[in-house]
């Protein structure tokens, strides 16, 4: 009994898990929630766009569907090809949803208790774990032993890696202004400041958007999974409760992007004026911060919903050409241009470095350094990114190819059309 108690209260045991367990269960069960009820919201709103209804007869406006799609999912035949590596195709699901719910021991819901841990490099964390969900998906689309999951692999692999450069890069520029990887320091920095870094880095927050519609295998960079083209792509064999878990990873993937760009960008918990409805450090203040998180999280997620029923798939040339050519020319050029901001700003006194428990933060002064780079960043950085990339590509196809072939039919002798004709 006594070493019972030992073990009990060994400060490991009550810090690390007794405390933060009620906040695990609590976390995982919403997000697993919220990971069902957004393949609901996205068939509710793809209804909304093309003047449907969508789900209506499952519980009053379809709110059960949900439920009835677990269910039926549960239920169904657990199919595994005759040819197939029976391990790997079992286990790779599993490695994207825990990669993927790995995550959230970082991401901060709001202060306090509402956030699982805060580690120094939190951000750093955040893109060496997700990059590992990849896997998941190439071993499922090798393991399957199929043409069409095999190709739908090759895709996810070439455009996670093509598109997790850019992301990364696109952090660069806040971090800047933070001066910390820790994902509540950067909430704590903005706070500070007094202003989100979305004003300060516009450039970079459009960046980190369409890298994180290319991560989760979003329209228009839903190559991996075509379904005009490859069937399914990577889970083309799974059935049952092991193709549910590849959409589970999917959609739990958009909320931790969501979640990642509003903590970064839109100050993450944090409202102007917060502190004047609830006092901080009581439960309700905790409360209200979770629901303006919530709300900015939302926010993004029906902007990935709203894209992939409005913007038509890209070709594969296409999607890499943007990531190589565009995204990661752009992020580099976005890095050079604030660092060149940050110092002129602080030659002229319009920034001032300020040290605090969590560390140092550079804050631009009111109001003369805040509008500074402010204006900088859109007066003369989107100017100067845009130059970098058009002088980039100016030699690069365009993306129209039957266009191309019009312009180099006159190149090309006669005789060469008619033989290949």
């Amino acid at each position: 009994m006594e070493l019972f108690w030992a073990v009990w209260n060994h400060p490991i045991i009550s810090e690390y898990i007794l405390k933060r367990l009620p906040t695990i269960v609590i976390v995982l069960f919403v997000i697993l929630t919220v990971a069902a009820y957004l393949v609901y919201a996205e068939r509710k709103i793809s209804a909304f766009i093309q003047a449907r209804l969508g789900p209506m007869r499952v519980g009053p406006y379809g709110l059960l569907q949900p439920l009835a799609d677990a269910l039926k999912l549960i239920s169904k035949e657990d199919i595994i090809p005759a040819r197939a590596e029976r391990s790997i195709f079992v286990i790779a699901p599993l490695i994207s949803v825990v990669a993927s719910l790995v995550v959230l021991a970082v991401i901060p819901f709001g202060p306090g208790r509402a956030t699982i841990t805060d580690i120094n490099i939190g951000l750093l964390f955040i893109l060496a774990v997700s990059s590992v969900g990849v896997l998941g998906i190439i071993l499922g689309g090798w393991a399957s032993n199929s043409k069409y999951p095999l190709l739908g692999a090759l895709r996810s692999s070439a455009q996670m890696v093509s598109y997790e450069v850019a992301i990364a890069l696109a952090l660069v520029g806040p971090l800047m202004f933070a001066k910390t990887l820790s994902m509540v320091g950067v909430i704590e920095a903005q706070m500070t400041d007094g202003i989100w870094y979305v004003f300060y880095q516009p450039v970079a927050f459009l960046i980190f958007l369409v890298g994180g519609l290319a991560e989760t295998n979003r329209a228009p960079f839903d190559l991996p999974e075509a379904e005009s083209e490859i069937v399914a792509g990577y889970h083309t064999e799974y059935s049952g409760f092991r193709w549910a878990l590849y959409f589970v990873a999917e959609y739990t993937n958009i909320v931790i992007s969501a979640a990642i760009a509003a903590t970064v960008f839109l100050g993450g918990w944090h409202f102007p004026g917060m502190a004047r409805v609830a006092e901080p450090g009581t439960g309700f203040y905790a409360l209200l911060a979770v629901l303006v998180f919530a709300i900015k999280v939302f926010a993004l997620v029906y902007c990935f919903i709203w894209f992939r029923w409005t913007f038509p798939r890209y070709r594969y040339d296409q999607l890499m050409s943007l990531g190589w050519k565009w995204l990661i020319p752009a992020a580099l050029a976005n890095i050079l241009v604030t660092g060149a901001v940050v110092v002129l700003a602080q030659h002229l006194g319009l920034v001032e470095t300020i040290r605090t428990e969590a560390g140092e933060r550079l804050v631009g002064l009111w109001p003369w350094g805040k509008l500074f780079l402010i204006a900088a960043s859109l007066l003369v950085g989107v100017p100067v990114i845009w130059i970098v990339l058009a002088v980039i590509n100016r030699r690069s196809a365009d993306f129209n190819l039957r266009v191309q072939r019009q312009i180099r039919l006159p190149e090309r002798g006669e005789e060469e059309v008619f033989a290949e004709v």
